[in-house]
């Protein structure tokens, strides 16, 4: 599905990322994709590395502009910022004409399609609108149920909290353990990072589901197919739960919560149930009253991003003692506590 070829070299575009909290996918790509990032693009901290101000490790520069970033070797330009709404926003044109231009190749996660914008581009020159719906979609069928694989979904308490790092860290936990696993992306991030899988967010309800299903089935070798989740049950927003819950029919649940959250950010009038509730929710609806096999839900995974690491440490023992799961936050701990529990 990527049209990305190994070892291509990337250049992050990330402008105005960091002061307004919009560069997940540019961050998600730079500690968990393949592809080397050769540069970041964000004016504003040109001249840093960017292992100084993201934290991760990298030899990588931050540069202000595009013909900076192809003097360092990046090839492909990443639209790493997800603006709110998934437009482009206005003043990014100049500076994708000029990209285009320049011979970059561009990976593009937004709702936005920019193939049609550049249809005189180099013949060899690619645009990856990832947020495109596939062809020969179908309807699920349920097919996931009979496969031997065991299958986690990764749900949460809301939107943003961590559930693709959660899946990634889980998938590679297994990998580390000697286990087939297999990851299957359903966002532009990890679509991004795994080169394939399914932009929910793009694909019509009806065959919604459908998509989630071929992409599982897809896995049927794997030992484990680890399935991304998007959004929540209790975020008045979210539509993608039952999609991901009928195209998996998952064997398991990881739930995904971030410390000290007990409102929802954007509807501070939703107060986050108590996890062992929230996951019988989940559960009973998998189940479906017994229309199908009902899922475990194996522990939490908890983001302590904005913790130190006694307080991370505190917060995943209190949820420990209350809910009798194992917790950890995957970046910090480690996943292995987790994978461990897995048949």
């Amino acid at each position: 599905m990527s049209p990305m070829r190994p070892g291509q070299p990337l250049a992050l575009y990330m402008a105005g990322a960091f002061a307004n909290h919009t560069g997940k996918m540019g961050l998600g790509i730079l500690r968990y994709g393949e592809h080397p990032v050769a540069a970041m693009i964000e004016p504003d901290l040109a001249g840093k590395s960017i292992a100084e101000v993201t934290g991760i490790a990298s030899d990588a520069p931050i540069v202000a502009t595009l013909a900076e970033a192809k003097a360092c070797g990046a090839e492909v330009l990443v639209l790493g910022i997800a603006p709110p709404g998934g437009e482009i926003p206005a003043d990014w044109w100049p500076v994708l004409d000029e990209a285009v231009a320049l011979g970059f190749h561009i990976l593009n996660g937004l709702h936005e399609p920019l193939n049609p914008r550049y249809p005189n581009r180099a013949q060899d020159q690619w645009i990856w609108d990832v947020r495109t719906e596939p062809a020969g979609l179908k309807p699920a069928t349920g097919a996931a149920r009979d496969l031997k694989a065991a299958r986690v979904l990764t749900v949460g308490t809301d939107m943003s909290v961590g559930k693709m790092t959660a899946s990634l860290e889980l998938h590679a936990a297994l990998r580390r353990r000697g286990r087939t696993s297999a990851f299957v992306a359903t966002g532009q991030t990890g679509m991004a990072i795994s080169g394939r899988g399914v932009p929910l967010d793009a694909i019509r309800v009806d065959f919604s589901a459908g998509a989630i299903e071929r992409e599982v089935v897809a896995a049927a070798e794997s030992e484990v197919i680890v399935v991304e989740g998007q959004g929540s049950l209790i975020n008045p927003a979210s539509t993608a739960t039952l999609a991901l819950i009928r195209g998996s029919v998952p064997t398991h649940l990881l739930m995904v919560h971030r410390a000290g959250m007990h409102t929802l950010p954007r509807h501070p009038w939703v107060h986050v149930p108590d996890l062992r509730r929230l996951a019988q929710a989940y559960e009973d609806l998998a189940e479906a009253a017994g229309a199908f096999p009902r899922p475990e839900t194996i522990g939490v995974a908890l983001n302590t991003a904005h913790l130190d690491d006694a307080a991370a440490l505190t917060a995943c023992e209190e949820i420990t003692l209350h809910t009798g799961w194992p917790c950890v936050d995957p970046v910090r701990h480690g996943a292995d506590a987790l994978a461990a529990l897995l048949p």
